[in-house]
């Protein structure tokens, strides 16, 4: 079965351009240099699946024509990855039925406390999930009848969930990590990953550490993704080797299942 996967965002915490800079690549004309916060669209299949769901998910959303959303993949709880779950309401809504969320206890923790009204008794016009709590830090589970890989790494103190469906991988928000992540990476074709700019960052990989890890899934394609003002589109990808290139708003991945 063949997957596509689509970058509803690509652009780092801040997104790209950054609110009060007029550097070159803020007030670039490309629409390369233009990134809504990271998130993507998965389609398997009948089924519609979001991996994150930022603050600039409605107008992803309204841009990409995202008419269902069947499930949620969450890697972490910062604010650039989860700050338009209550948008989710117009799917709950019109499906009539709870989105399915799959996330790791720390995550699902910090959703109580981030979004209390979530949980309270009375049914009110908040977005309606289900959680599928993952209770180790890697493995295998069946998520909307879909087979998903999940491990885990750091991000500073916070817990990360990468997902793996089929030959294609998603690690986005990664610094630290033990070498056994590759044994989950192992045999990938297309591979999305983090890196923010060209110099180390005590929170996400640099491009020359992105693309050392890329190497060691041994990945087919590789695209950036979380990417600073500091990158611009055309003069990088000029830099990185044709099978690592940055990712973009709109790009099409696709994958086999």
């Amino acid at each position: 079965m063949r997957g596509l996967f689509t970058f509803l965002g690509t652009g780092a915490s801040s997104g790209v351009p950054m609110v009060g800079c007029d550097c070159s690549i803020c007030v670039s004309a490309s629409s390369f240099n233009q990134r809504l916060r990271p998130a993507g669209w998965l389609r398997i299949g009948t089924s519609s699946l979001l991996i994150d769901v930022g603050p600039d998910f409605r107008q992803q959303a309204l841009k990409y024509g995202i008419m269902r959303v069947d499930g949620l993949l969450l890697t972490h709880t910062h604010f650039d990855h989860i700050a338009g779950i209550d948008d989710l309401r117009a799917y709950s809504l019109r499906q009539k039925a709870p989105v399915p969320c799959l996330l790791s206890k720390e995550s699902f923790e910090d959703i109580k406390t981030r979004y209390f009204y979530f949980f309270r008794p009375s049914k009110n016009l908040t977005a309606q999930l289900s959680y599928q709590v993952l209770e180790s830090d890697e493995g295998v589970v069946s998520f909307v009848d879909l087979q998903v890989q999940y491990f885990s790494y750091r991000q500073g103190d916070m817990k990360v969930t990468g997902y793996r469906i089929g030959n294609f991988a998603y690690v986005s928000d990664i610094r630290d990590y033990d070498d056994s992540i590759f044994d989950h990476l192992q045999g990938i074709d297309q591979l999305v990953l983090s890196a923010l700019r060209f110099e180390s960052s005590h929170l996400h990989l640099s491009l020359d550490q992105a693309i050392a890890f890329a190497r060691k899934t041994g990945a087919r394609s590789t695209r950036l993704t979380h990417l600073s003002h500091f990158l611009d589109h055309e003069e990088t990808n000029r830099s990185l080797p044709p099978d690592i290139q940055l990712g973009y708003d709109g790009l099409n991945i696709e994958f086999e299942v």
